[in-house]
């Protein structure tokens, strides 16, 4: 066996190998508002449904007059409160698609946070992956930003650009803890009590963003 015949497959290989790693190293795409420009994590943006019949933007509510309170989606036009990205990494200003990232309402926007002392970022009521009742995931304010673990899983989502629409979809399904069980579903919309709560689900809420 000649020289030249050994080193085809190794370059062969080493190929394929710098073809996968350059895949998997690939920096995701930004996330686009409706101007399209990428989101920035020092800006303020409505998250507003792709298709607008009969609902508008995000706001807050306390249905069963306790705290904390509940995210839900308006049923009117308006575009409800804005809302702010904290990517897990905070250094980066640009917020990609896949990337972890924490979503507080701007209390500059709404008087609402006066009836409760939670802070005004997302996450997920009594979450457990282990939840052996199986209830429903609502989202809820309380959160904190950052300290990724065990004990903040609830408060992570991402955002995915839907294939072959012009609109994104919020995503649970955190990676800041590698060897923990989550739960990874698209966030979507449960009508309870006539509200339009935003909660864990099999269908997502189609969403685009506007700069505030």
């Amino acid at each position: 066996m000649t020289m030249n015949s050994l080193l085809i497959p190794f370059l062969i290989l080493s190929i394929l190998s710098n073809s996968l790693f350059c895949e998997t190293t690939k920096t995701p795409e930004p996330v686009l508002d409706t101007s399209g420009k990428p989101l920035r994590a020092d800006s303020d943006y409505y998250i507003l449904p792709v298709s607008s019949h009969g609902s508008g933007g995000l706001d807050l509510i306390n249905s069963d007059k306790t705290c904390p309170l509940q995210v839900f989606q308006r049923g009117d036009d308006k575009p409800g409160i804005p809302v702010q990205f904290f990517p897990v990494n905070l250094k980066k200003g640009v917020i990609r698609a896949f990337t972890d990232l924490n979503i507080m309402f701007k209390d500059k926007w709404s008087d609402k946070y006066k009836k409760c002392p939670e802070s005004s970022i997302w996450k997920l009521d009594h979450y457990h992956p282990y939840d052996p009742l199986k209830r429903e995931y609502f989202i809820m304010t309380g959160g904190v930003v950052g300290k990724p673990g065990l004990e903040t899983l609830g408060n992570w989502f991402k955002i995915q650009k839907i294939e072959k629409s012009d609109g994104y979809k919020l995503v649970h399904c955190p990676s800041v803890c590698p060897h923990c069980k989550v739960v990874c579903k698209d966030v979507g919309i449960y009508v309870q009590n006539g509200h339009k709560r935003l909660a864990l689900s099999n269908t997502p809420m189609k969403v685009m963003f506007k700069k505030a």
